[in-house]
């Protein structure tokens, strides 16, 4: 049973980082998501 246990809190945990990773990198919002190499034009 415990196994069980370690195996959800494992997919927890994944499910908040993906959530987290996908929040960062704006997959879910494309417009919220930062331009690349920002500092390029600003010579």
């Amino acid at each position: 049973m415990e196994d069980l246990q370690q195996f959800v809190e494992k997919i927890h945990d994944k499910q908040a980082k993906d959530e987290k990773n996908r929040r960062h990198q704006g997959k879910g919002t494309p417009g919220d998501k930062l331009p690349n190499k920002q500092h390029s034009t600003n010579k």
